[in-house]
């Protein structure tokens, strides 16, 4: 069951998100403003992901909708443009989530090169 958020903490979140991010999608790295970036729980809420600040990062609407509730290994090694992307805009996230991405990203790259 989702929890709800008050509409001024999630303001809260997505600003903080913002300057985390560098106001840029942290999949596609495009430039964001406050009415564009959508909030994105990097292990999503469907698979048990929290509403922490370390899980939470802004993204462009379609970024937002390619992932849509993939796991974040999952989600990079498919795109591993967006991986690249994760591991320099998303500053704020754990580093468990971080390590994640570059694993993912070195296997997909590592793939194309093989075949």
């Amino acid at each position: 069951m989702r929890r709800l958020i008050p509409a001024e903490q999630k303001r809260a979140i997505k600003m903080a998100a913002l300057r985390d991010c560098g106001r840029r999608c942290v999949y596609c790295a495009a430039p964001l403003d406050y009415s564009r970036a959508t909030l994105d729980h990097v292990y999503p809420l469907a698979k048990g992901g929290a509403h922490a600040p370390g899980n939470v990062v802004v993204a462009c609407p379609s970024c937002n909708r390619l992932k849509t509730d993939m796991l974040p290994a999952e989600f990079f090694l498919r795109y591993p443009w967006a991986g690249s992307n994760f591991i320099h805009y998303a500053r704020a996230v754990h580093r468990a989530l971080k390590r994640q991405a570059r694993r993912a990203v070195s296997l997909a790259f590592a793939q194309m090169r093989a075949a």
